[in-house]
């Protein structure tokens, strides 16, 4: 595995995870406010993780548009 195919599937895997918290956040399937802090946390931190793991993949120069998006 090279390292454009490690960040793209890293970046695959923050981008899920994101996905997963949208859908609880957006349920409100939450017990109590510290829940609903401690995922508002989580999102925060991977929103920037992602963010920085995509802006090394469009610099790196092995990187095309397909892989973001596959």
């Amino acid at each position: 595995m090279d390292v454009v195919d490690f960040a793209s599937h890293m970046y695959k895997l923050l981008r899920q995870r994101q996905g997963d918290i949208r859908e609880v956040l957006a349920a409100d399937g939450l017990p109590n406010w510290e829940e609903y802090k401690k995922l508002v946390g989580e999102l925060r931190g991977l929103s920037y993780a992602s963010g920085e793991m995509k802006a090394l993949l469009e610099n790196h120069a092995d990187y095309d548009e397909e892989t973001l998006s596959s």
